[in-house]
C-alpha cells in the first residue's frame, strides 16, 4: 500500500495489504511548523512498522519540492518540477538525511520486518553513491550508540527518464529499483497532471511509458533485482495486468484499489497477461491500449473491473 498517516493503517490491513511499497514520509514533516525530530519521526515511523510487523515496509526518503512543499522551508523557483526536489534537497542538507534514516533504522530495531529506503529523484549514479555513504554513516553512528539494528536495503525510485536509460546500472548498485509512474509519466510526456490546460495529455498508457516500463524491467531482471512500481497505474486493471506481464514483483497502490487488483490477478493467467501485453507493445496511441485491455479483461470474465463507460 501507499500511505502517509497513521489514520491509514487500518484500512489499509483492512482491505488486504502485503506491506507497505510506499510510505510517503513527507506528510509528517508537512503536519508540523518545523522539522521533526529523530525521537518524533521515530515514534511514526515505528508506529507503522509495528501495525505490519512482519511485512516489509519501504520508507521514501524526505520527498519535498515541486509541489510539495514545507511552510518552515521554502523553496521559490520559477520551475520546482525541474528543480530542487527529493534527492537533491536531502543530499545538498545531510543532516536532515542523516536524522531520517537513524529515526527509521531506531523504529524497525527488533522487528522482523524489513526496511527498505527508497531515494527518490535520482537521474545519475552519483546520487546514488553519496546517500548509500550517508545511510552507511547512519547505520554505524545507530550501532555505536548501542542500538542493535539490522542493515536496510538501499533502493532507487525511477521517476526520470534519465534513470530508465541508467536502470541497469542503478539496479547494479541497489538492492532493490522501483517506478515511481505518476512522476515518469509526467517527466516523459513534459505534461503537469495538475495543470489543467495539459492535464488531458497525461496518459499513464501511452505507448513511451509502457516501452519505459519494460525496460526497466528488463534492466532490473537481468541485475536479479526486486522491482517495484508505486504509482496510480499500479492500482488500475490495466495496469496491474501489464507490469503482471513484465514481471514486476511488487505493486502497490492507496488502500482504495487494493480489492480489485487483487481479485484481477488471481483471475488471470501470467500466460495470458504475457500475451496481451506483447500485443500492446505494437500498439500506437494509448486509446487504442486501453480498449484493447478492455476487452481482453471483458472476455476473460472480468468485466466488473472495466469502468462501463469503457467496457462498450
Amino acid at each position: 500500500v501507499n500511505i502517509g498517516l497513521s489514520g491509514d493503517i487500518t484500512r489499509s490491513l483492512d482491505r488486504g495489504a502485503e506491506g507497505i511499497g510506499l510510505f510517503r514520509t513527507e506528510v509528517p514533516f508537512m503536519t508540523k511548523d518545523r522539522f521533526p525530530t529523530e525521537v518524533e519521526q521515530r515514534a511514526i515511523y515505528r508506529e507503522h512498522m509495528e501495525a505490519f510487523e512482519p511485512r516489509p515496509v519501504t520508507m521514501r526518503s524526505l520527498d519535498i519540492g515541486g509541489d510539495k512543499a514545507l511552510s518552515y522551508f521554502p523553496i521559490s523557483e520559477e520551475n520546482p518540477f525541474l528543480g530542487w526536489r527529493g534527492i537533491r534537497v536531502t543530499l545538498d542538507h545531510p543532516e536532515i538525511f542523516l536524522v531520517q534514516v537513524r529515526a527509521m533504522l531506531k523504529a524497525n530495531a527488533g522487528l522482523l520486518g524489513e526496511l527498505r529506503i527508497m531515494l527518490p529523484m535520482i537521474s545519475n549514479l552519483t546520487e546514488l553513491h553519496a546517500a548509500q555513504q550517508l545511510v552507511a554513516q547512519a547505520f554505524a553512528e545507530v550501532i555505536e550508540e548501542g542500538v542493535r539494528v539490522k542493515r536496510p536495503q538501499v533502493g532507487v525510485l525511477i521517476e526520470v527518464p534519465a534513470a530508465v536509460y541508467q536502470a541497469r546500472l542503478l539496479a547494479k548498485s541497489a538492492d532493490f529499483i522501483a517506478v515511481g509512474s505518476n512522476d515518469l509519466t509526467q517527466y516523459m510526456l513534459a505534461v503537469d497532471r495538475n495543470n489543467p490546460r495539459v492535464a488531458g495529455l497525461y496518459e499513464e498508457a501511452h505507448p513511451a511509458v509502457i516501452s519505459a516500463l519494460r525496460e526497466v524491467a528488463r534492466a532490473t531482471h537481468a541485475e536479479e533485482k526486486p522491482l517495484g512500481i508505486c504509482g496510480e497505474l499500479a492500482g488500475t486493471p490495466i495496469g496491474a495486468v501489464l507490469l503482471m506481464a513484465m514481471g514486476y514483483h511488487v505493486l502497490s497502490m492507496n488502500a482504495t484499489h487494493l480489492p480489485k487488483v487483487k481479485w484481477v490477478i488471481r483471475n488471470i493467467k501470467r500466460r495470458d497477461a504475457r500475451r496481451i501485453l506483447a500485443k500492446v507493445l505494437h500498439m500506437d496511441t494509448a486509446e487504442e491500449v486501453r480498449q484493447f485491455v478492455n476487452q481482453q479483461l471483458i472476455d476473460a470474465g472480468l468485466e466488473r473491473a472495466v469502468p462501463s463507460r469503457q467496457a462498450m
